[in-house]
């Protein structure tokens, strides 16, 4: 039986017909095209995002109002609301690359500052999700103020922002992903500043999509993408299991998790892990999963900066971030790239308050001509200030070596408003090796042994003077840590800085 909705009745037809328009994406052959090539529409990405029937969706009547135009576009290519993730709601914005390649109209770069807005007064979470031409040529932008790149400069360090990049992304769309704190690319996503035929038209160079900015590029060598994935739902995954290490914003405390594998317990298996001399390599992954709680650690930037490992996890059912020199790489020493990230994850992890655990064993950062050109001075410099500025809690230990300022930059500096600051018993410390120290400094055989038992000593003898609080047997390293998270549990949340994150 027909409802009889009176005058209702054509008002309410045209609604249905302009919001099923808005929804409509690009049309059946475009995103029947779309999936075949193995990713999900714009839509289906939202779905997959949120809790099951949480999306609520913003701006759905943006874009041309009729079929009639010559280039009509549904939501204006952007797909925009909010939902919830494990139950906290979050805002998204999601490109259509159906509707005009995704590209970037009047209507949607407003929607995009609209997200970003509406972020920072509900104080709630960003994801971005990336497909897109860039600006529209025949529909620029209008002149807001500010508009969408500025709304997430304000954004910034305020709640955690986001970015998946799952296609191609090119030009205004691409530069959300160095604003974000987090950015995963899939296998088959690029993104550049400039495509390959405008590369082509104003530089002469000849280059494909993938050798422009593939994850080659900003996975493994520009560090502007985090994380690489297979694909749309292991890069959606990753976006919701990154939010529950976090906050919902600056001003709140990540949710805690309880179970059996949270508790205290000693490491036995770690003194057949980590060798007492500081010679031979191990695998810090290794100790780090023996370390945090059962199925928590998440590493962040694993093919970059290789040599310094830094990932979230939890300890105790806290969220904390770890940075721990890998000996399995060039020894632990820190190079540029590995000071850029550990930076920026400074940085993430002091804007919403995670405790900051250093692990350390490197013998400095490193030398030679082509990390001085690279600026290794600044760049671990820029590591130190990040350390130094934290406001949440750190915890350092010492494990075997630590030398010149790669002991500072990972925390060790006495005073340095450590909550705990700790070291395994056989560490060896100095301004540099003493075999390469003393050869430089051209010590004779006695001066050459003082110095090496000098370093040897060192554990007991910064000990004595409280330079460490503590020196701990390492199978107790787990629940030294979980007493000092215990001390700082009663900071709670503080009030963010207001300097956003560098990118």
């Amino acid at each position: 039986m027909t409802e009889d909705l009176g005058r209702w009745g054509a008002i309410l037809a045209e609604y249905e017909r302009r919001r099923a328009f808005g929804r409509s994406m690009g049309g059946p052959e475009k995103v029947a095209r779309h999936r075949a090539a193995g990713r999900m529409d714009a839509r289906q990405r939202a779905d997959t995002l949120f809790d099951a029937g949480s999306f609520v969706e913003i701006g759905g009547f943006t874009g041309a109002m009729t079929q009639d135009g010559p280039a009509p576009a549904p939501a204006d290519a952007m797909v925009a609301g909010f939902g919830r993730v494990d139950g906290r709601p979050v805002l998204a914005g999601i490109e259509d690359f159906t509707v005009l390649g995704g590209s970037i109209g009047s209507a949607s770069a407003d929607k995009r500052y609209r997200l970003c807005q509406l972020a920072a007064q509900e104080r709630v979470p960003l994801v971005f999700m990336l497909e897109g031409a860039g600006h529209r040529l025949t529909d620029e932008p209008g002149s807001r103020a500010p508009n969408d790149l500025q709304g997430l400069a304000e954004l910034s360090g305020q709640v955690p922002i986001v970015c998946l990049v799952l296609g191609a992304s090119a030009g205004h769309g691409a530069l959300t992903a160095p604003l974000s704190d987090f950015v995963v690319m899939t296998e088959s996503a690029t993104m550049f500043a400039a495509g390959p035929p405008l590369v082509k038209a104003a530089i002469g160079e000849v280059v494909t999509k993938e050798q422009l900015g593939g994850p080659q590029v900003h996975v493994d060598v520009s560090g502007v993408a985090h994380n690489l994935v297979t694909d749309d739902a292991a890069a959606i995954a990753m976006a919701r299991r990154y939010l529950s290490y976090f906050p919902s914003n600056a001003w709140g405390m990540p949710p805690p998790t309880e179970g059996a594998g949270t508790g205290p317990r000693r490491l036995d298996a770690i003194l057949t892990l980590i060798d007492p001399d500081p010679r031979i390599p191990f695998r810090m992954r290794d100790v780090l999963e023996l370390l945090v709680d059962d199925s928590t650690l998440f590493e962040v930037q694993p093919r970059f900066g290789r040599s310094l490992i830094t990932a979230l996890a939890r300890l105790g059912g806290r969220s904390v971030a770890i940075l721990a020199n890998d000996p399995s790489v060039g020894a632990g020493a820190i190079d540029g790239p590995a000071a850029d990230k550990a930076t920026h994850f400074l940085e993430v992890a002091g804007a919403f308050g995670l405790p900051a655990v250093f692990l350390t064993d490197n013998p400095g950062v490193m030398a030679g001509t082509a990390a001085e050109k690279s600026g290794i001075l600044r760049r671990s410099a820029r590591m130190f200030m990040a350390q130094h500025r934290l406001r949440s809690p750190k915890l350092h230990v010492t494990l075997r070596k630590a030398f010149g300022f790669g002991s500072s930059i990972m925390a060790m500096n006495p005073f340095d408003a450590q909550t705990s600051i700790l070291a395994f018993p056989a560490i060896t410390l100095g301004a540099m090796p003493a075999g390469s120290g003393s050869a430089a400094a051209k010590l004779d055989a006695e001066a050459r042994a003082q110095v090496e038992a000098r370093q040897a000593g060192s554990a007991y003898h910064l000990a004595s003077r409280l330079a460490f609080d503590d020196v701990i047997d390492p199978r107790e390293l787990r629940n030294a840590l979980l007493d000092g998270l215990a001390l700082a549990d009663a900071r709670g949340a503080t009030e963010p800085r207001g300097l956003g994150i560098l990118p």
